[in-house]
């Protein structure tokens, strides 16, 4: 009787950490590759066990054949990595707000090393990235993403077959929001930049032996920071409010 109960809670705990293990992989602030792995894997390890008996009325029993099992455990890895996947998705909003920041700015040029993407970044994007896991870790917000996903077993009911069409079209609408999200951010310095180039190309055509470039390059590197550093704050209200709207949809009581 024992042994059956403990392998009952073993096989609960275990198909927790499948989820939650495959949405810390790409979860942003909690599945980022700067991150020890042990660190991670043992954060996933204990919140399972955590969660484990709150879930343990939505899971199904334990299968018998280990093909049924397999298919089982697929299942919870594929909704895993899908909140995870979402929840990046939309948070690259802040990489697309920074490249194009750089490209306004006159500083697309300069490409540094990017921790969270293990790649060579635009300095704002970088910038703008790491901004935004600081804030999320400063305004606990981490603990809502670890709540979506805990409260994602109310949507996606454990032993049933993931609906990879409507995964489809959800991540594919937060990659359209994501776009949006990043001109919404940048929308300040779109707006700054038309009014310069527009004054650039009627200086231009007014007087023609003058060298624009020359005096565009630092103009434009000066008028790009000078706006950030103005709206910088609401941009990053903005993010956080926009961010926390989308984790919305996972939530029961939100």
């Amino acid at each position: 009787m024992f042994s059956d109960l403990l392998s009952a809670e073993l096989f609960a705990t275990f198909l927790v950490f499948a989820r939650i293990g495959a949405a810390f992989i790409t979860l942003p602030s909690i599945g980022e590759t700067f991150l020890n792995p042990r660190a991670r894997l043992a954060v996933a390890l204990m919140l399972s066990v955590v969660a484990a008996p709150v879930v343990s009325p939505l899971l199904p029993d334990m299968p018998e054949r280990l093909g049924d099992l397999a298919l089982l455990l697929l299942g919870e890895i594929v909704h895993g990595i899908f909140i995870g996947t979402v929840t990046r998705v939309l948070f690259n909003a802040l990489a697309i707000a920074g490249v194009i920041w750089s490209f306004l700015s006159g500083l697309a040029s300069a490409l540094l090393f990017n921790p969270l993407l293990a790649d060579q970044g635009a300095l704002q994007s970088i910038f703008f990235t790491l901004l935004g896991l600081m804030l999320i870790f400063a305004t606990d917000m981490h603990h809502l993403l670890i709540r979506t996903v805990v409260e994602s077993y109310v949507i996606f009911e454990p032993g049933q077959a993931p609906m990879l069409g409507d995964m489809a079209d959800v991540v594919a609408r937060t990659v359209a929001d994501s776009f949006k999200l990043g001109i919404q951010l940048v929308a300040p310095l779109i707006v700054v930049a038309l009014m310069f180039y527009t004054l650039l190309g009627l200086l231009a055509r007014l007087m023609p032996q003058l060298q624009v470039f020359f005096i565009a390059m630092p103009l434009q590197i000066l008028i790009g920071m000078v706006v950030m550093f103005i709206t910088i704050g609401g941009m990053m209200l903005w993010f956080l409010e926009q961010y926390r709207e989308m984790l919305g949809m996972f939530l029961t009581s939100f």
